[in-house]
């Protein structure tokens, strides 16, 4: 396989995709980064040390998400991910509104048994 192919193409295009999208903006931010870091130097030294670190980072990238081993297991991964049974939009918002209910519930249990205890521990033991 030559440098410059895509291995598999086609197959698991959007988690590798999604995957290469992420890793290029965190070199793209740690690009500006050391642009921002090199302003005491010229600029011609400025421009072209981030630029040139840009350009090989990207390469890596592009060469890493083309090993077999690597491209392999993104394209496995988007499998599975097609697997899932994702719930409703119904079932997420009845089970987002039982969790709210319940921590409510249990925020007042823990106010009033709070109160109780301060209540207790203050006026008929005297500890406060």
């Amino acid at each position: 396989m030559s440098l410059n192919t895509i291995y598999k193409r086609g197959q698991g295009k959007n988690t590798r995709l999604g995957t290469g999208l992420g890793l290029l903006v965190i070199v793209l931010v740690g690009c500006v980064v050391l642009y921002q870091l090199l302003a005491a130097q010229s600029i011609l030294i400025q421009t072209l040390a981030p630029v040139g670190v840009c350009l090989v980072l990207s390469w890596l990238i592009f060469w890493v998400m083309n090993k077999p081993t690597i491209a392999d297991f993104l394209i496995a991964a988007e499998g599975e991910i097609k697997k899932v049974s994702w719930s409703s939009r119904k079932e997420i918002v009845i089970s987002t509104t039982v969790v709210i209910c319940v921590v409510l519930i249990m925020a007042v249990g823990l106010a009033v048994f709070d109160l109780v205890f301060n209540w207790i521990f203050g006026t008929l033991i005297g500890l406060y």
